[in-house]
């Protein structure tokens, strides 16, 4: 099961980080089923089988924070027996489950208080926190016009537009990425996920930084939806992915390379500041 996730979380690429963290975490949980002769070599294979989840998908840190802390909280608890560690490790998961889950819920019930009635936004991309927030915000008779970006070359911003379009009380208008320069001028507010913040660097999907630069030229506030799990102060060095070229264009190429990075950095001080399940967070 395990080997099945890492493939699985590799190819999870417009998922959110907290649907990836939890499936990883969860993963988990096949180690409770097997057999070991000693404490010792149950804590191995558990921090062998949480080191390979972690290098399946290296840019996510709700990921690599979660699986860290049940493997490092069973490794530093010196269990008298195998069953003890199987019984911590069970907890544990439990534990970080329901907060990245919470956390992800509780951050779209703050922002969706946050969101003005009758405002015009854009958001980049897919994030469940946006989703979630803008629908808690209508549930409670707030409406919205909404610009999405494409959020080429995968174009997972059609997803965005498809669901929020469901929903009764937002107004939705698909753009391309290049355009939204030239709809920035008629919104109120940018709001994006994160994938994470990282010391005074927002790392989201590739666009966000162009689109969050526009707004502060335009003076059109910026603000990030997410866990506050998902806030990294240290322990953590993002690394970026590069998706396949053919995602960009199919033909052959000849005489000239393609890069498809997956995400980009995006200053913390060109945004006006943070939704969390911890509340508001300025920069």
């Amino acid at each position: 099961m395990i080997d099945e996730t890492v493939e699985e979380l590799r190819e999870m690429q417009t998922h959110s980080s907290s649907v990836v963290a939890v499936k990883a975490t969860r993963s988990l949980e096949e180690l409770l089923e097997r057999e070991f002769a000693t404490v010792e070599e149950y804590v191995r294979d558990l921090e062998r089988n949480g080191a390979v989840l972690r290098r399946s998908n290296p840019s996510h840190a709700s990921l690599q924070n979660a699986v860290r802390e049940v493997v490092e909280t069973v490794a530093d608890a010196d269990c008298g027996s195998v069953e003890e560690a199987k019984e911590l490790t069970r907890e544990r998961i439990d534990a970080v489950v329901t907060r990245v889950e919470n956390g992800k819920e509780r951050a779209a019930e703050n922002a969706a208080d946050f969101l003005a009635d009758g405002a015009t936004l854009l958001t980049h991309d897919y994030s469940s926190t946006v989703e979630a927030a803008l629908a808690g915000a209508t549930a409670d008779g707030k409406s919205f016009e909404v610009y999405v970006t494409e959020a080429r070359p995968r174009y997972v911003g059609r997803k965005t537009a498809r669901k929020l379009s469901a929903i009764d009380g937002i107004d939705v208008t698909l753009i391309t990425d290049s355009a939204s320069g030239y709809f920035l001028e008629d919104c109120d507010r940018v709001v994006v996920g994160m994938d994470c913040i990282v010391g005074e660097t927002l790392y989201n999907r590739i666009g966000t930084f162009p689109i969050t630069a526009a707004a502060n030229q335009l003076e059109v506030p910026v603000t990030v939806l997410g866990s506050a799990a998902k806030i990294i102060t240290d322990g953590f060095a993002f690394e970026n992915e590069f998706r396949p070229p053919s995602e960009v264009m199919l033909e052959p190429t000849e005489g000239f390379s393609i890069e498809n990075p997956n995400y980009d950095a995006t200053p913390i001080d060109l945004l006006s500041g943070v939704v969390t399940d911890d509340g508001y967070l300025s920069f």
